[in-house]
């Protein structure tokens, strides 16, 4: 099979596309063809050295679509669509970059659909992501307000859907004064232009702060969002745009205002059930959900996507179509 091997952290021309033979599963796994796959901002950090714990030479990805292949316990037929993401997949073991992947199944999500591969391909990671954010640690309700800091980001795009289909205020940032029509035709209700410092701004419209912040771009921004965020309001760190792990003397009792909740969002810890991904496909099926993906490389095309990707000008879900 064709897999596309990182053997040193570095930039997107370190993949090596090479011949691999194809794995073997065994109980409780399962041999997976790759149909199509998401890019991610962790896979850009695992490539430039910032995942320690990741040993090279690594297939990466941490998402696909598929069919399955084999399944030794006979559970899956073959033919069978599969999604994946997450659980170690792409770090531990070998990902998706490539033709075929070897999977424990209990990462696997069986589902129905008549869409593309290349439409599947955007979807499991970017669910996952906005479901556990939004419902698993925000606990979002209708009526509540909601900001997303990184509101053009695909999670932000999708988020935004996501919690006006729950009934909430929306409130959404860009750097850019340019993408404001791109927020509001997404369904924002405030677009902020972000600067830095936004918790002016958000008092602006609502003098008590908002109930709930998504916050996307990372450790660079999370002190000046739970500045955003009302008494009793809870802010979820979910992305890395920044690609900054870490806080620098970081003093919890000045960092986190008093009775403001800090949680984050992993899907690699945390999963939607079967049920609300299908869901999910359903009303993507039907219009009711809007895929933002911005451009559709081969698997060949790695480099090529991954310098996209580095460039931070995709404006959506980067997809490789195997």
């Amino acid at each position: 099979m064709k897999a596309v091997v990182l053997y040193v952290a570095g930039g997107p021309e370190n993949f090596i596309i090479e011949e691999r033979p194809m794995p073997s599963p065994t109980l409780g796994q399962v041999l997976v063809k790759v149909k199509a796959f998401g890019l991610n901002r962790s896979e850009l950090m695992t490539r430039k050295g910032y995942s320690p714990n990741v040993k090279f030479p690594r297939v990466l990805g941490i998402e696909c679509v598929g069919e399955i292949e084999n399944d030794p316990s006979g559970e899956y037929k073959p033919g069978q669509k599969i999604a994946a993401c997450m659980g170690e997949m792409g770090r531990e073991y070998d990902g998706s970059y490539a033709e075929y992947t070897m999977l424990p199944k209990s990462i696997i999500y069986p589902f129905e659909s008549n869409l593309s591969w290349k439409e599947l391909g955007a979807m499991p990671e970017m669910f996952q992501t906005v479901y556990g954010s939004l419902h698993l640690a925000l606990k979002i309700k209708e009526g509540e307000t909601l900001l997303i800091r990184g509101g053009t980001s695909s999670i932000g795009m999708l988020a935004t859907q996501l919690a006006k289909q729950s009934g909430l205020t929306v409130l959404a940032t860009t750097r850019t004064p340019g993408k404001r029509e791109l927020l509001i035709n997404n369904g924002v209700d405030y677009v902020l232009i972000d600067d830095g410092s936004l918790s002016d701004k958000v008092k602006e419209i609502f003098p008590e702060s908002v109930n709930k912040v998504l916050e996307l771009i990372g450790t660079s921004t999370l002190k000046d969002s739970l500045k955003c965020a009302a008494k009793g309001g809870t802010v979820c760190m979910t992305g890395m745009l920044a690609e900054q792990w870490e806080i620098a003397d970081f003093v919890p009792m000045d960092y986190i205002p008093a009775t403001v909740n800090l949680t984050v969002c992993d899907s690699g810890q945390i999963k939607s059930d079967k049920a609300s991904f299908q869901e999910f496909i359903r009303d993507v099926e039907a219009g009711k959900i809007k895929l933002n993906i911005s451009r559709t490389f081969m698997l060949d095309e790695i480099v090529e996507a991954h310098k996209l990707m580095d460039s931070n000008t995709a404006g959506g879900k980067i997809v490789i179509v195997v």
